[in-house]
C-alpha cells in the first residue's frame, strides 16, 4: 500500500481519517468532533454507515485513508469488538509505516495500558474473535501489533468522570488547525524519483518509535539533489513533530555570519520568536536548555564542517524524545566522525528517471514525442549519468531548441563542461582528500 502521488505534491483528498466504534461515540464524541472540524474548515472523512456487510475494507475506504494527511483513532471501550475496526488499524498502521502519516489516538474512557496491552474489554473482544473464527493466526497478530504500536503514540486521554468533553473537541481542533495551515516547503518542479527515495529515507527515521532520537545523514556528491529531498522529507513527515526547523545552507551561512547566528536562526525558526547569541558556547548551553524535552524535527542542511555539527546537533540527548535530525552533507567522513551511523547515499536518476525530467525540462511533456530527437536525447542521458542537476540545466537550455542545436551543445559539452555544472561538482572535488580525488 502506498500513496505515492501525495508524498511530494501534497494533494491530500481529505485533512482527517477518523476511525471510531459507531456504537459507542457516533452520536457523542466523534460525532461533534466531526462538527467542529467540519466548522474549522478541516476536510474530515467520517464513515456514518450503521450496519456493515462484510468485515474487510472497501476500495473507497482504503483510498480515503491513503489520501489522508492524518488519521484519529477513537479507542473506547468496545472499540476492538469491531473487526472492521480492527482492520482499518491495521491500514492506518501501514500508512504510518510507510508514508510517515501522522496519527492521534484518543483514550476515549479506557487507559492507553488496556490498548497497548490487550486488557479488560480489549483483550476479551479478542479472545471472542479468535473463538469465533473471525480471524486466522496472521489477522490476529496485526491486530494486537497495530493496538500496540498506535498506543504508544503520543495521544489525548478522557475521562468523563473528571473532564469536559467540549475541552477535548476543542484542543483536538485547533491542534489539527494549525497542522493543516502549515506552508509545505518548496521541493522541485519536476519531482521525478523522489517518491522512491523519500520512502527509503523514511525508514532509517522509524518514524513509529518516540522512546529514542536518531540522526541520519543524507549524503552525496553536489547536484545530486540533497536538499530537494531534505525538503520533500520534511513536508512528508512534519507533522509528526511539535517543532520544525530546515536550516539551509549552513555551510554558507556560518562562514558569511557566524555560527552564533546559525544558533540563534535554529532556535528563532523552532520556538517562533527572534533570539539573539553572542557567543557560540553560550548558544550551544541555550539549545540544550531549550530544546532537551521537544519533540524536534531538526534538518541541517549543506553541512561542511565538524564544528557546525557540534555546535548546533552535538547528541542525540540535546533533544526531546521522538526527535529526528536529518544532515545533509557532501562529506561522508564528516558524519563518520559524528558517530551518525544511519546514512543514506544519494543515487542518481536511473534512465526511465533520466527520460523522463528531461522530456520535462526540454519538451515540457512526460515523454520525448517526436522520434526524430530520441538518439541525441539517449545522448544526453548518457553524458549526464544520472545527475539531476546537470539534466534541468541542459535540459532548461535546450527548451525549443531544434535536432541540430540539441547536437551542437552536447558535442560543446563534451569538450568543455557546462558553466553551472561546473562550479557545482567543483565544490564537491575541492573538498575531497587528495587519494579521493
Amino acid at each position: 500500500m502506498t500513496r505515492r502521488a501525495n508524498l511530494i505534491d501534497y494533494q491530500w483528498t481529505y485533512d482527517v481519517f477518523l476511525n471510531f466504534r459507531g456504537e459507542d461515540t457516533r452520536y457523542g464524541f466523534t460525532g461533534t468532533l466531526y462538527k467542529e472540524l467540519n466548522r474549522k474548515g478541516v476536510r474530515t472523512f467520517f464513515d456514518d454507515k450503521e450496519i456493515r456487510i462484510g468485515d474487510e475494507i472497501t476500495p473507497t475506504l482504503l483510498k480515503a485513508i491513503q489520501e489522508s494527511r492524518m488519521a484519529i483513532i477513537v479507542f473506547s471501550k468496545q472499540y476492538a469488538s469491531s473487526t472492521f475496526c480492527l482492520n482499518e488499524l491495521v491500514q492506518i498502521h501501514q500508512c504510518i509505516k510507510e508514508n510517515g502519516q501522522l496519527v492521534w489516538p484518543i483514550f476515549y474512557d479506557v487507559e492507553p495500558s488496556e490498548v497497548r496491552h490487550q486488557r479488560r474489554k480489549y483483550g476479551e473482544a479478542l479472545v471472542t474473535h479468535e473463538q469465533n473464527s473471525k480471524a486466522d493466526e496472521e489477522k490476529m497478530k496485526s491486530w494486537k501489533h497495530a493496538l500496540r504500536e498506535v498506543a504508544n503514540l503520543k495521544g489525548l486521554s478522557y475521562d468523563p468522570r473528571k473532564d469536559y468533553e467540549h475541552v477535548l473537541v476543542e484542543d483536538v481542533v485547533n491542534q489539527i488547525f494549525r497542522i493543516i495551515s502549515r506552508v509545505p516547503l518548496d521541493v522541485a518542479e519536476y519531482p521525478v524519483g523522489l517518491n522512491f527515495r523519500v520512502e527509503k529515507i523514511n525508514s532509517l527515521l522509524k518514524l513509529g518509535s518516540n522512546d529514542e532520537v536518531i540522526m541520519i545523514g543524507i549524503y552525496g556528491t553536489g547536484g545530486m539533489g540533497k536538499t530537494t529531498i531534505a525538503r520533500a522529507v520534511c513536508n512528508a513527515i512534519a507533522d509528526n513533530f511539535d517543532y520544525l526547523c530546515f536550516l539551509d545552507d549552513i555551510g554558507g551561512g556560518s562562514r558569511k555570519h557566524g555560527l552564533e547566528q546559525e544558533q540563534a536562526r535554529m532556535l528563532s525558526k523552532i520556538l517562533g520568536e527572534k533570539i539573539e547569541i553572542e557567543e557560540i558556547n553560550q548558544g550551544v548551553e541555550l539549545i540544550k536548555r531549550t530544546l532537551k524535552d521537544k519533540k524536534v524535527l531538526l534538518i541541517l542542511d549543506n553541512v561542511d564542517e565538524q564544528k557546525q555539527l557540534k555546535k548546533l546537533a552535538g547528541t542525540c540527548d540535546w533533544f526531546g524524545l521522538g526527535s529526528r535530525i536529518i544532515i545533509t552533507t557532501r562529506d561522508l567522513q564528516l558524519l563518520k566522525s559524528h558517530g551518525v551511523g544511519r546514512i543514506y547515499e544519494m543515487e542518481g536518476l536511473n534512465y526511465e528517471e533520466s527520460l523522463e525530467l528531461l522530456s520535462w525540462k526540454a519538451f515540457k511533456s512526460m515523454q520525448v514525442d517526436d522520434p526524430r530527437y530520441r538518439e541525441v536525447v539517449n545522448q544526453v542521458i548518457s553524458y549526464v549519468n544520472g545527475l539531476p542537476l546537470a539534466l534541468e540545466l541542459i535540459g532548461a537550455d535546450l527548451y525549443g531548441k531544434k535536432l541540430r542545436e540539441w547536437e551542437s551543445m552536447l558535442d560543446g559539452c563534451k569538450r568543455i563542461p557546462h558553466d553551472k555544472i561546473q562550479q557545482i561538482l567543483r565544490v564537491s572535488y575541492d573538498g575531497l582528500q587528495q587519494l579521493e580525488k
